[in-house]
């Protein structure tokens, strides 16, 4: 199935590769640089690309491009499902997925990727398998490792592997039994000139982070759960149950692990929680123009907007900007033609402002386009979708854990036209 993966990073370097099959040459990945380079921005690559001898499927994490090759048809939501759960694997053990941290931790790398793939088929993805088969790294391991000349590779099979839960380990114990969740939902937004929604959708995950001794078996409730209608489990989840009754039952895995993820995309359960008023104007006489744009809060349900951050892509015949923000500090980088405005913590009582005039390239045409906004934001404690999470309950242990539940709301691609 997978032949072959390339790790590049997002100026266009090969650091990494890893062949499954016969060895595929690095210059299969100019199919690649040239999609990349029609792309202009990194998200909008192509996830399968087609070559005459072979399908390049990636996708792009942590300024990383993971680069997977193909020779025959596949599905390709697998391989993409399968290459996020290799970032996701990477984050497990190191604690980040950067290239930096890879380079330092190659052993470690090729020995998980020998492990999840098996002539190119997925065989163990499971965080609890994979530390049975690789001891995560630490300082005293590689102290020892280096002395001994030993390895991270164990020695047993993981007891998960031949147990009907292959997600969980056997004979878990903790002295502290918890179990916390986190309810994160990105905003997907394109809002007109007047403030209209254009588009919007709610991409939500659900992570949970469960540390309880034996083998508990957990059901897990919310308010309002037919705002869920596309919906996607972790494999411990009975899907029945979810169908039947509206519950999450599961037997957790041990540790950190997504646990689902959903899509809400009618528009009316999609509130917008900040409007923008702005004004972006060339003036047909002289090389010039003004920009006033001002940020308040809309449908936040009385929590406060922080890390609030606006985005412009100036056109390329904008020289420099002369602005004065209320709020927040800005900056204009004069090479790639980016306006970043960093307001912060949003306060209702004083809306920030960033106005100015705009100086352009003497005698090149007005540009025919107004610059869009990209926004960028995070709201702690709110769901935007309106979701809740009702009761956590255990059964098949005795003692009682400690239970928690997050919200957080965060832009994703949220767009403002002008």
């Amino acid at each position: 199935m997978i032949h072959s993966l390339f790790l590049i990073n997002n100026v266009g370097d090969l650091f990494l590769e890893k062949h499954w099959k016969s060895v595929i040459s690095r210059s299969v990945c100019d199919y690649f640089f040239e999609a990349r380079e029609k792309a202009g921005e990194p998200d909008n690559v192509p996830p399968v690309i087609r070559t005459p001898h072979h399908y390049l499927i990636n996708i792009y994490r942590d300024k990383i491009f993971f680069v997977s090759v193909i020779q025959t048809e596949v599905p390709p939501l697998f391989v993409i499902e399968f290459l996020h759960r290799v970032v996701e694997t990477f984050q497990d053990y190191f604690g980040e997925c950067s290239e930096t941290i890879i380079k330092d931790n190659l052993v470690i790398v090729y020995e998980l990727l020998e492990e999840m793939l098996d002539n190119g088929f997925p065989l163990a993805t499971e965080s609890n398998i994979l530390k049975e088969l690789i001891r995560p790294p630490n300082i005293l391991r590689s102290m020892v490792n280096t002395i001994t000349g030993s390895s991270n590779v164990g020695e047993t099979l993981p007891t998960g592997q031949l147990s009907t839960i292959p997600w969980r380990r056997a004979g878990v114990k903790y002295t502290n039994n918890e179990a916390y969740f986190d309810v994160v939902e990105e905003i997907d937004a394109i809002l007109d000139k007047s403030g209209s929604t254009v588009f919007a959708e709610i991409q939500g995950v659900i992570e949970a982070c469960v540390k309880l001794s034996g083998m508990p078996d957990l059901t897990l409730s919310f308010m309002n759960p037919r705002l869920l209608d596309d919906v996607s489990f972790h494999p411990c989840v009975r899907y029945k149950r979810w169908e039947s009754e509206r519950v999450i039952s599961f037997i957790p895995p041990d540790g950190n692990f997504q646990l689902m993820s959903y899509q809400i995309s009618a528009q009316n359960l999609v509130a917008i929680p900040v409007y923008v008023k702005q004004n972006i104007c060339f003036f047909e006489t002289g090389s010039s123009g003004r920009l006033d744009i001002t940020v308040g809060p809309k449908q936040t349900m009385g929590k406060t907007v922080e890390c609030l951050v606006v985005t412009i892509h100036m056109p390329k015949v904008v020289l420099s900007v002369h602005l004065n923000a209320t709020q927040g500090t800005y900056n204009y980088d004069l090479v790639t033609k980016i306006l970043v405005w960093d307001i912060g913590r949003l306060n209702p009582q004083k809306l920030p402002c960033l106005k100015g005039s705009l100086s352009l390239q003497s005698g090149a045409p007005k540009p025919e386009e107004n610059p869009s906004l990209n926004i960028d934001l995070k709201i702690q404690q709110l769901a935007i979708s309106g979701l809740k999470v009702n009761r956590l309950d255990m059964y098949g242990e005795k003692y009682k854990p400690f239970k928690g539940v997050k919200y957080v709301t965060k832009a994703g691609k949220f767009q403002v036209r002008t």
